[in-house]
């Protein structure tokens, strides 16, 4: 089984910065790639960001391009998602997941409990 527990969401201004983390416990080797989505009221998950475990590749939404960062740092087993210039429209239940090299939330087996990203204008 593995864990994940979300943590770093808020309320901040547009413009403003936050940084989330999910740390991983359990059968870590279930896994390869740990991913942020988002889940704005009344829309799908969307996929956000991407990080192998290694952490030696990432990709990201053509929405975040430039302004988000995904960082592992392997001695905690933590995922950071770095948010600058954040807008309105990145406001969402972020969440956390474990799962294979895939944009799709049909590939991540498992999931954080979610934190709120607010993004006042």
């Amino acid at each position: 089984q593995v864990q994940l527990v979300e943590s770093g969401g808020g309320l901040v201004q547009a413009g403003g910065s936050l940084r989330l983390s999910c740390a991983a416990s359990g059968r870590t080797d279930d896994f390869s790639t740990m991913g942020w989505f988002r889940q704005a009221p009344g829309n799908e998950r969307t996929f956000v960001a991407r990080i192998n475990w290694r952490g030696s590749s990432t990709e990201y939404a053509d929405s975040v391009k430039g302004r988000f960062t995904i960082t592992k740092d392997n001695a905690k087993n933590t995922v950071y998602l770095q948010m600058n210039s954040l807008k309105p429209e990145d406001t969402a239940i972020y969440y956390c997941a474990a799962g294979y090299w895939t944009p799709s939330p049909s590939g991540y087996n498992y999931w954080g409990q979610g934190t709120q990203v607010t993004v006042s204008s």
